[in-house]
C-alpha cells in the first residue's frame, strides 16, 4: 500500500499553490486593422464589391439598417482587393471555407499580437513573465491555433500554458476573462495574457433576399482585437497597477433559446443566427439574472450606483426608445429593463459608434473606454462609481456577468 498523506498536508499544499487575493485586470490593449469604412458609405461599398447593385430594394434596406445602427465607422482586414481576388467568396454554391480560413488564420495572430503588445507595454513587465495564455476567437478553428503563433510572435516562454477558445460569439471576451480569473486565483504568481481577436471574413458574403440575418451581420460586425493582463494577489513588481478587480463571475443560459443566437460552420463559410426576438428575450430576463448575481453584494435593484461595461451587440440591445408603430410591444433593452440613466451606457455606445460590434473582442474596448473615462473624461463623461458590472451575450442565449471593482490608483500614462 502507498504511503497516505494527512488531509491537512494536502490542504496545505493546495492553499500554498493558490493566490491570496482576487484577480485583477492589470493592463489593457486594443487594435484594429488599417482598412476603415464609414458606416454611411458601407452599403454602397458592400453592394459594389459584391457586384449586387442590381438588388436595389435590399440595398435600401441595408442603408436603413446602417442609419439606425448607431455606428459611425468599422475596421476590416479584408479589402475590396481581397474580395476581387477570390470570387468564390461571393458565390454561395462554391465551397469557400478553405479560402476564408487561409486568409483569416494568417491575419488573426498578427492582429492579436498588436493588441497584446500594447497590453504588455502598459503592464511594464517582460513578456517572458507571462505564465498563461488564453486566446479566443470566432473567426476559425485550427490546431495548432492562433495561440501558438501568437506566443511565438510575442516571445513567450516555451512553458507558457496555452488555452484556445473558439466560437463563443459575442460572449467570447467575457468567457476568456472568466477563465483568466480562475487561473490567476488558483495558481500563485500567475500572470495570464488574455486575447480575444475577431476577423469577419468567414461570415462575409454577397447579399441574399432569403438571408436577412446575414444582412444584419454585414451591417454591424467589424474586426479587431482586445487584450488584458490578469493576475491575483499582491503585485510582485513595483510597476504593476490593478485597473479593475474581478470580484465574481457567473454564467446563465436562458432556457429554450438555443435557436435564437448561434454560429454554424458550413462549406461556404460561417453563418450567424440572430433572431429578431433577441432584444426582447434579453430585456425580459436580464433584470432577474442580475438580481440573483448581485444580491449577495447588497446592491439592491437601483443599479445607477454602478458603472456598466455592457457588450453593445447593437443599438437594439442598448437603447430604450419606443417603437412608433401601433400594435407592437415595446422591445425591452438594457437601459429600459434595468432603469438605467442614459449616461450609464455611454462607454458601450462610444465603442459601438467608433468600431461597430467586434464580436468577442468588443468587451475589451468597452473596458478600456470605461477606464479612460474614469481617469481623463470630462465632468460629464467621468464615471466615479466604485463598483460595476460587465455583461456579455453569447450563443444560447448565454449571459455572462462579472462584478468589477475599480482600483483607486491611476492608470499609468501611455
Amino acid at each position: 500500500m502507498g504511503t497516505s498523506r494527512p488531509v491537512s498536508v494536502l490542504e496545505g499544499v493546495r492553499c500554498g499553490h493558490r493566490a491570496n487575493g482576487t484577480a485583477a485586470v492589470l493592463a489593457l490593449g486594443t487594435a484594429n486593422p488599417a482598412n476603415c469604412v464609414r458606416q454611411e458609405e458601407y452599403a454602397d461599398w458592400y453592394f459594389r464589391v459584391t457586384k449586387s447593385d442590381h438588388l436595389a430594394q435590399l440595398k435600401d434596406k441595408m442603408k436603413r439598417i446602417c442609419e439606425k445602427s448607431g455606428i459611425g465607422k468599422r475596421y476590416f482586414h479584408h479589402t475590396e482587393e481581397t474580395i476581387a481576388a477570390h470570387p468564390e467568396l461571393l458565390d454561395r454554391v462554391l465551397p469557400s471555407l478553405r479560402t476564408r480560413l487561409g486568409i483569416t488564420n494568417a491575419a488573426v495572430p498578427e492582429l492579436a499580437a498588436a493588441a497584446a503588445t500594447k497590453a504588455i507595454a502598459e503592464w511594464g513587465r517582460p513578456a517572458a513573465d507571462i505564465t498563461h495564455l488564453v486566446v479566443s476567437t470566432s473567426s476559425g478553428v485550427s490546431s495548432p491555433g492562433a495561440d501558438l503563433r501568437l506566443a511565438a510572435l510575442l516571445g513567450l516562454r516555451r512553458t507558457v500554458q496555452r488555452t484556445m477558445l473558439n466560437l463563443h460569439g459575442c460572449s467570447a471576451g467575457s468567457v476568456a476573462l472568466r477563465l483568466a480569473k480562475d487561473l490567476a486565483e488558483n495558481n500563485l504568481g500567475t500572470r495570464v495574457l488574455v486575447v480575444c481577436v475577431e476577423a469577419t471574413l468567414p461570415v462575409f458574403r454577397a447579399p441574399d433576399v432569403t438571408q436577412l440575418d446575414a444582412l444584419v451581420a454585414m451591417a454591424l460586425f467589424g474586426d479587431g482585437a482586445g487584450a488584458a493582463i490578469v493576475g491575483a494577489g499582491p503585485t510582485i513588481s513595483s510597476v504593476e497597477r490593478p485597473i479593475f478587480h474581478m470580484v465574481s463571475a457567473s454564467q446563465v443560459t436562458l432556457p429554450r433559446t438555443e435557436n435564437t443566437v448561434g454560429i454554424k460552420v458550413r462549406e461556404n463559410g460561417q453563418h450567424f443566427k440572430m433572431s429578431a426576438e433577441l432584444p426582447k428575450m434579453v430585456g425580459d430576463n436580464i433584470k432577474r439574472c442580475l438580481a440573483e448575481t448581485l444580491e449577495p453584494f447588497g446592491f439592491g435593484c437601483d443599479w445607477n450606483g454602478l458603472f456598466w461595461v455592457a457588450h453593445p451587440g447593437g443599438r437594439a440591445i442598448l437603447d430604450s426608445k419606443k417603437k412608433k408603430k401601433k400594435k407592437k410591444k415595446k422591445k425591452k433593452k438594457y437601459q429600459a429593463a434595468l432603469g438605467l440613466d442614459p449616461g450609464k451606457l455611454a462607454a458601450s455606445r462610444r465603442v459601438l459608434r467608433d468600431h461597430g460590434n467586434i464580436i468577442g473582442a468588443t468587451v475589451f474596448f468597452v473596458l478600456d473606454e470605461m477606464w479612460c473615462r474614469r481617469q481623463t473624461g470630462s465632468e460629464e463623461e467621468r464615471e466615479n462609481c466604485e463598483w460595476g458590472v460587465m455583461l456579455g451575450l453569447g450563443p444560447g442565449i448565454t449571459i455572462e456577468i462579472m462584478v468589477l471593482r475599480a482600483a483607486v490608483n491611476e492608470r499609468k500614462e501611455e
